[in-house]
């Protein structure tokens, strides 16, 4: 699949915190979106662990799934030494050069890709689902499983259910309910996409449990590179 390098990943954190403030103007978290075009998703993933000499690899999963079925027809693995340190609002740059690599590895070309991470929902509205989606310029999702930022009231307990989070009077993204009894999940448009689309596709991929099955399917491939 073809990948455009829009920038190198090498940057200090100001000179990072200037390039997502940048590429932000960039991202169109409010492009209509045809939920009946889409025939395969892909959920993406990173894991950090230690090799056997105490060093950080970052490991990427993107396994690409039919939709709606959720039957999964590739998986992609990748695996190098973590390049970035953690630091708060600039995982990309942890994440994204092991994601680029597994995305070129792809044989098919999802119609919507939905990432383990945050979308618009960022201090300047560019998380890895966002700032990815420009690199790949295909529509992107972002699930967060924490609260990082914005203000909401918590959703009614019913499957579906879905509150609006906002942040300095903007619309982010909503805090999903997925399953009864749960705790919910928080769901913005990255690039390419609109919160409401990306809800019904959320949903769509929801079944038994609380995270989408892409994410869910991700998070396994991630963690069996051992």
């Amino acid at each position: 699949m073809n990948v455009s390098p829009l920038h190198d990943w090498n940057l200090t954190p100001t000179e990072a915190i200037a390039l997502q403030k940048q590429m932000a103007a960039q991202v169109r978290p409010d492009d209509p979106f045809d939920r009946t075009a889409v025939r395969l998703v892909a959920g993406v993933d990173v894991s950090v662990k230690r090799d056997e000499h105490g060093q950080r690899q970052s490991r990427a999963a993107v396994v690409v799934l039919t939709f709606p079925e959720m039957a999964i027809i590739e998986t992609v693995r990748w695996q190098i030494p973590t390049p970035y340190p953690y630091i708060p609002g600039l995982l990309t740059f942890r994440e994204g050069p092991v994601l680029a690599e597994a995305f070129r590895q792809l044989r098919h070309e999802p119609d919507v890709f939905v990432f383990d991470g945050m979308g618009i929902i960022h201090p300047r509205r560019i998380g890895i689902a966002a700032h990815m989606g420009l690199w790949l310029e295909r529509p992107t999702i972002g699930v967060g499983k924490t609260h990082l930022l914005g203000d909401y009231e918590t959703p009614p307990d019913e499957r579906g259910a879905w509150s609006p989070l906002i942040d300095h009077d903007q619309l982010l993204g909503a805090v999903l309910r997925t399953r009864e009894r749960v705790k919910p999940i928080y769901v913005s448009a990255g690039h390419r996409m609109n919160l409401p689309a990306a809800l019904e596709i959320v949903m769509a991929c929801t079944r038994h449990y609380r995270l989408p099955e892409p994410i869910r399917a991700a998070h396994k491939a991630a963690g069996e590179m051992d």
